[in-house]
């Protein structure tokens, strides 16, 4: 079979299990989650048996061990894949949930229900723990998946599709409602972007290269975020210990993630005392600072700042510094580099702290906090599917609610319009 019609195929099994999975009931869908949870553990050496055919491929090609890493499933990793399903179980289902009824002056009654998206095309590299999330987050908000990992993760997603499919067939829903396309092919990426009449949305997870290629190529609705250049204001009025301690953690803690805190902007008015102070830890702690003039007049051992790192994700221990004249400037910095992903004030300051919350476009905006908790879990949402920064429909880390819609609901008794 072509890998045009191998996709097709896929595709149009999804959209029929889409259309009865829409309807089924909490109960039914959690108990095929747990039915998933217990099928990992049950069928854990098989899955690390294949995980191996990729690692050992992946070692032949001379992939980095960071990759490895992020490729391997060890006994740590297929436990918090399991934990992940059960507390997708736990969540609330938006499906069904019906809200703003009000009553017309003609007596209709008119509400919006929360309904499945319907098929999503979920495109990801590297880590195939994402295949049980991204599984885990359509099933429960009733929509059907296409999975399509990196090549280099092949044997290891064909694998885990094998064993949530079991345990779909198992509680009696149609296994098409996950799949995971079975070649390594491209084109195989191309085909299932063109499939506008079966799919209903596309998530790209990844790379900013590969989210930019869904993005140009697809022909269905694309959810997207290209990069997180995330920015850290500290105000003139800042607790000098909070703001070292938000600075450190956003930068250090994990610094290859999408919230890792890239650009340090700093009030002028205090720079000359807390750069000094940051900027020794951050040092001691590894970080490469490049810096504006300004703040190469106050730091030693800074590299000069280019017009380029200021958009930069550096997703390194690297961070750009400038010193800016007040909080205008510092929003119109971010307005001119920041990628509406996260943002961050630190500030005694309440007005200033409301005018940043409110005139800062980004997906999240934070007052005295670390980027680090620009997270679907972190915010309560239990798990996400990824994080959004276009605005239609999603903004922002997705979970279970970013994957439905809301459609209109009429109550009448005999109304007709005159």
């Amino acid at each position: 079979m072509s890998v045009q019609n191998t996709v097709e195929s896929l595709a149009i099994g999804a959209k029929k299990a889409a259309r009865k999975l829409a309807f089924e009931s909490t109960t039914r869908k959690n108990n095929v989650l747990l039915r998933m949870a217990e099928t990992l553990q049950e069928q854990k050496k098989f899955i690390q048996a294949e995980n191996e055919k990729d690692l050992h491929a992946g070692r032949e090609k001379g992939l980095s061990t960071a990759m490895l890493d992020r490729l391997a499933l060890t006994d740590k990793v297929i436990d918090a894949m399991v934990a992940g399903l059960q507390e997708v179980v736990a969540l609330p289902d938006p499906v069904g949930e019906v809200d703003e009824m009000i009553r017309r002056p003609n007596g209709l009654m008119v509400g919006r229900m929360r309904i499945p998206l319907g098929v999503i095309g979920m495109i990801y590299e590297s880590r195939p723990n994402v295949t049980v999330d991204a599984a885990a987050l359509c099933l429960k908000s009733g929509n059907a998946v296409i999975l399509r990992g990196g090549s280099e993760a092949i044997h290891s997603n064909l694998a885990l599709a094998k064993v949530l499919q079991d345990a779909l067939e198992t509680e009696n829903i149609d296994p098409a409602a996950i799949q995971v396309i079975p070649v390594a092919d491209r084109e195989a990426v191309n085909v299932l972007l063109s499939l506008e009449d079966h799919l209903d949305l596309i998530i790209p997870r990844g790379g900013e290269g590969l989210i930019r290629f869904v993005a140009q190529n697809s022909r269905i609705p694309v959810l997207k975020h290209y990069k997180g250049v995330c920015h850290a204001f500290v105000d003139s009025v800042a607790d000098f210990d909070a703001a070292a301690e938000i600075i450190m953690n956003g930068k250090t803690q994990r610094p290859g993630v999408c919230n890792a805190l890239e650009t340090l902007l700093v009030h002028k008015d205090i720079a000359g005392e807390f750069l000094p102070k940051i900027g020794a830890r951050l040092i001691a702690a590894g970080v490469e600072l490049r810096g504006c003039p300004q703040t190469k007049n106050i730091l030693v051992d800074v590299k000069d700042a280019i017009e380029d790192d200021w958009y930069a994700e550096f997703l390194d221990l690297i961070l750009a510094v400038r010193v800016v004249d007040d909080l205008d400037a510092a929003m119109d910095h971010i307005d001119r580099y920041g990628s509406q992903h996260t943002e961050v004030i630190v500030t005694a300051n309440y007005a200033n702290a409301q005018r940043f919350i409110k005139e800062v476009d980004a997906s999240a905006v934070m007052v005295n906090a670390s980027t680090r908790f620009s997270d679907g879990g972190q915010f309560g949402l239990g798990a996400e599917i990824g994080i959004s920064t276009t605005k239609l429909h999603a903004y922002g880390p997705m979970g279970l609610k970013e994957l439905t819609a809301r459609k209109f609901i009429v109550y009448g008794d005999g109304q007709i319009r005159t």
